[in-house]
């Protein structure tokens, strides 16, 4: 049986969270540089922060390639790659914990 793929508003959903995503990456890592040495061990968090990036700028590729492919009348390239003001506000760990007072 064939898996049911995304639709344009969940790929919309999905890009939104994971540009919002990049943005905390990047801004953790580069308070961890401003942080810790560049080199030797305790650059290694902020390498790891790198890495993440760029596997969920990997991820947002592909998903661009398979939405262009799934949905090539309604694709557009600011799906996955929006605009700040059009990504998704983080969610932060006391929001997650307490959803209700988040609201």
């Amino acid at each position: 049986m064939k898996k049911k793929r995304l639709t344009v508003e969940e790929h919309t959903q999905l890009g939104r969270h994971l540009a919002a995503m990049r943005d905390e990456l990047t801004t953790l890592q580069v308070q961890l540089g401003h942080a810790y040495p560049l080199t030797g061990p305790e650059a290694g968090p902020a390498r790891n922060l790198e890495k993440a990036t760029k596997a969920l700028d990997e991820a947002r590729s592909s998903l661009e390639n398979f939405l262009f492919r799934e949905h090539p009348d309604q694709a557009t390239t600011h799906i996955y790659y929006p605009a700040p003001e059009d990504r998704a506000r983080p969610i932060r760990a006391e929001e997650a914990a307490h959803p209700s007072r988040s609201a």
